[in-house]
């Protein structure tokens, strides 16, 4: 195929190379293969969700990396997937059937997580559909779950490996926990939030004497549960009653006054109230000075027993009550207005609550103390940019163990059996248990522990989330299994995240992928940053400021995307914003690389028919004696470009070889080169009409290979239409080009430069003179240098075609003639008679009126500037808009007056 259609339609385009690559396997990975492995697995993004504009920024740059690596020869393997999202799957089933006036105990666990099951083949994979619009190289034969049948083994082998290990424990603990979802959450889905709230000021009497000491909380119902008061043991204000008792109002226990360093004497009156089973502070506290530990939470949120009179009471209505009793018993001493964060529950939308709970937890120092090892000796792995690698040490530095059970049924469940009574299956934090890998094995080890009628009941808890997409790495590729995709693939190459999950995510994975690998499980971390709406603001759900990129999909087709997402990456790890009108779903930043697209189909469809059916093949090679100098100019640059794209590529500037990309093509390419052969191409006589012929074929051809990885469906087809390949055959498999060195001559850019400066010169002199587009102008060219002579020698063809330029003159002592306009590039003054060509009057009439309208809205500007009153009221940012807009019109009044000296 060599005639393409008059415009480019990316829908029909990009539908047709996914069914292409997927139906003719292009990125099914084969770990026989030869090359140096190259493998990254995707980020799993849940199953509840669906395509954000997050997405679509993150993979696009792991596109690039992906099909950059496969066309240097690698072996390369992107492993796609998605993540079960326990809490997300929960919530959504949940309130499902609370609409209909059920709980999932009304169901049943079976009976629920098939309705989990059914959801999920149903509903569960929209997000796959959608980043398949991406145009992804993925491999999508190879498409994990974190609950298919290999990646549940993997959890649970790892879950007993690190059991047997001693580095699991169930124990309790202080834990997040959301009232909303009955469930413990990670650090992950805690969101913190500023709130406007209270302080409340509560007298606690001393147990001998008379007196009291005053604390102060925002949680008064949690002061039912304080088993001390605590000062800092430096506060000379309180050093008498350190070692002393008070009485806990309205419960009337006696607790003591301690002293730790921990307390700030500057908060509130410097004497905090402790209460270990709902703080995390409090609980470090308690452990250092062996404190009970009460909890009055049920829960859902509700008081317990040991919440006396407000037993059954929500924790919001007790807080009232409480305060209200304290008031009535003369114990409150003030109340100020506080502002404060809150921690909410990111699933459940309600302020989670510190919990003492019975959980299973991973011990962390020895699985960081591994990976801290590696980080500090060996920079393994690398983070880019470099900066990441603090926050990720830090992070690791400051762990503490990690609660991996959650109270739900969708997820991994907790390979342990309890030996329970064959009458009462009750659980208690006492009760035995047997942790193996299925219920089989639980039971011989039972019967050897406990004889042949030991009765088993399985946790009803499932794993963390985190902890199955922390063995995502090496799971996906067969561990614990030695595959020939883990033998070949792993350690992975490159891990391409945002830098809001390193301390939840990045290190989980390098933790256990030390540990049960003995390697890192990725050699570079690559954090980007985040795409930001286009008032500058972080893109969220709350906010309502998302941009669906479906929508501009639909608009600007996939390769327009994605091309703006990673031109826009100014430095690795840094946010970029995209321009977006909601009201009409249009993005000036996409409509620019969609133009840039436009403008490779059109230059291409000019190459195609000069080539006269022809393919690169069927043309002679380049002769550089025949070579022109825009030929050696336009090989020189290209050969330069190509090796600074692999140079940004290999560096993981992204954006800054998108960017090179776009002004090559669009400036050197599109605007000069193409415009410069036109004349050659035009005359079938000329002598070196093959020659350029074979030069824009082969530069057409390594720009398709150069653009691939960031448009790969435009690119496809237009290096389809120039070589018609064999069937089966893609571009996203041929070698990335490789520059030449002996074609770069840096001098020799420097001095065609020049020639596309004067034909700016001449260009801008034309509009000024308002010369219509069809006329030829004399020109005279003067300097004093005799190397530029031999330029304008040299290139007199290009400039007279480009320019309109009959007849050109040139030398170094040449006077310019009356009412001649005069430009100036370098030491080369271009100059434009305009005697006989326009009517002088009339363009100096037009310049004097121009000069006039331009000087009265400077006058109006200087006269505000000038005014006292408005200097004293307006903002500075409006005085400072002011202050830019007078000098750019002063500046315009300049130039027109010097344009009417020349026309004198």
């Amino acid at each position: 195929m060599t005639e393409l259609p008059s415009q480019y339609s990316p829908h029909a385009t990009e539908a047709h190379w996914q069914a292409y690559w997927e139906q003719h396997q292009v990125f099914v990975a084969d770990p026989s293969a030869p090359g140096e492995p190259y493998c990254i697995v995707i980020p799993p993004p849940n199953v509840t969700g669906s395509l954000h504009m997050g997405h679509a920024f993150e993979h696009s740059l792991i596109d690039v990396l992906v099909r950059y690596h496969r066309m240097l020869g690698r072996n390369t393997l992107w492993l796609p997937g998605t993540d079960h999202a326990s809490i997300a799957v929960s919530t959504l089933l949940e309130k499902e059937l609370q609409a209909q006036g059920k709980t999932r105990q009304d169901l049943g666990r079976t009976a629920y997580l098939e309705r989990a099951w059914q959801w999920k083949e149903t509903s569960g994979n929209a997000i796959v559909t959608q980043i398949r619009r991406l145009g992804l190289s993925v491999d999508w034969s190879r498409e994990r779950f974190t609950m298919d049948a290999g990646l549940s083994r993997a959890v649970i082998h790892a879950f007993v490996e690190l059991y047997r290990a001693g580095l699991i424990y169930r124990g309790k603990y202080l834990v997040n926990w959301c009232p909303a979802t009955q469930s413990a959450v990670s650090d992950l889905e805690v969101e913190s939030q500023e709130v406007d709230g209270h302080l409340w000021h509560f007298r606690y009497p001393l147990a001998e004497g008379n007196g009291f000491v005053e604390v102060a909380t925002t949680r008064p119902e949690t002061m039912l549960g304080d088993t001390a008061v605590a000062v800092n043991p430096n506060d000379s204000r309180y050093q008498d009653l350190i070692g002393k008792k008070v009485i806990l109002p309205l419960v009337n226990r006696e607790i003591p006054i301690i002293a730790d360093a921990w307390v700030d004497p500057e908060f509130g009156t410097g004497c905090v109230k402790v209460t270990p089973a709902h703080d995390p502070n409090d609980f470090a506290i308690g452990k250092r000075h062996h404190l009970p530990l009460i909890n009055i939470l049920n829960p859902d949120g509700s008081l317990n027993e040991n919440a006396g009179e407000f037993q059954g009471q929500d924790r919001f209505v007790a807080r009232k009550n409480v305060v209200q009793a304290l008031e009535s018993q003369g114990y409150l001493v003030r109340v100020e207005s506080y502002r404060h964060t809150v921690p909410y529950s990111d699933r459940g939308k309600v302020p989670i609550e510190p919990l003492l709970s019975t959980q299973w937890f991973v011990k962390i120092a020895p699985l960081s103390e591994q990976a801290l090892t590696d980080f500090d000796n060996h920079n393994s792995p690398q983070f880019i940019p470099e900066r990441w690698g603090k926050v990720y040490r830090d992070w690791l530095v400051k762990l503490n163990d990690w609660c991996i059970s959650r109270q739900l049924w969708w997820g991994h469940r907790i390979p342990a059996w309890y030996v329970v009574s064959e009458t009462d299956h009750t659980i208690t934090d006492t009760t035995p248990f047997i942790v193996a890998e299925n219920e089989v094995e639980a039971q011989k080890l039972a019967q050897a522990q406990f004889g042949d009628d030991a009765v088993l009941e399985q946790d009803p808890d499932v794993l963390d989330t985190w902890f199955s997409s922390g063995l995502w790495p090496f799971s996906t590729l067969g561990w614990p299994e030695a595959t020939a995709d883990f033998n070949r693939y792993y350690p992975t190459t490159t891990l391409v995240t945002g830098f809001d999950i390193i301390f939840f995510w990045v290190a989980r994975m390098t933790m256990l992928g030390r540990y049960f690998t003995g390697t890192m499980p990725f050699q570079t971390v690559y954090i980007h940053g985040l795409v930001r709406d286009e008032n500058n603001k972080k893109m969220s759900k709350s906010a309502g400021n998302g941009i669906d990129p479906l929508v501009l999909i639909e608009k600007y087709g996939v390769d327009a995307l994605r091309f703006a997402l990673v031109k826009e990456v100014v430095g690795a790890g840094q946010d970029i914003r995209l321009d977006y009108n909601r009201k009409t779903d249009e993005s000036p930043t996409v409509e620019a690389s969609r133009n840039f697209a436009n403008k490779i189909w059109n230059a291409a469809r000019f190459v195609l028919m000069n080539l006269e059916g022809k393919t690169p093949a069927d043309l002679p090679p380049i002769d550089p004696v025949l070579a022109e100098l825009s030929d050696r100019w336009i090989l020189s640059c290209h050969h330069r470009t190509i090796a600074q794209i692999n140079q940004e590529l290999r560096a993981y500037n992204l954006g800054e070889a998108a960017k090179l990309l776009y002004e090559y093509i669009w400036g050197d390419f599109c605007d000069w080169y193409i415009e410069l052969v036109k004349s050659r191409l035009q005359d079938a006589t000329h002598p070196t009409r093959p020659l350029a012929q074979r030069i824009l074929a082969e530069i057409l051809g390594d720009l398709m290979k150069l653009l691939h990885p960031f448009m790969p469906h435009i690119t496809e087809t237009l290096w389809h239409s120039l070589v018609r390949p064999e069937p089966g055959v893609s571009l996203a498999r041929q070698p990335y080009p490789q520059a030449d060195p002996s074609q770069i001559d840096r001098e020799l850019e420097t001095d065609f430069d020049l020639v596309i400066q004067i034909i700016r010169t001449i260009r801008n002199l034309r509009a000024i003179a308002e010369i219509k587009p069809g006329l030829t102008v004399p020109i005279t060219l003067q300097t004093p240098s005799s190397r530029e002579e031999a330029i304008i020698e040299a290139s007199q063809q290009y400039i007279c075609d480009l320019a309109k330029v009959r007849p050109l003159t040139w030398g170094k002592d040449l006077t310019a003639q009356r009412q001649t306009l005069v430009g100036i590039t370098g030491t080369v003054q271009v100059l434009l008679p305009l005697t006989g060509l326009v009517d002088v009057a009339t363009l100096r009439a037009k310049v004097e009126r121009d000069v006039q309208k331009i000087r009265v809205q400077a006058d109006g500007l200087a006269a505000r500037l000038n005014n006292a009153q408005f200097l004293a009221k307006a903002p500075p940012d409006v005085v400072q808009t002011h202050q830019a807009q007078l000098a750019e019109l002063t500046q315009q009044i300049e130039l027109l007056q010097s344009r009417l000296q020349q026309l004198q």
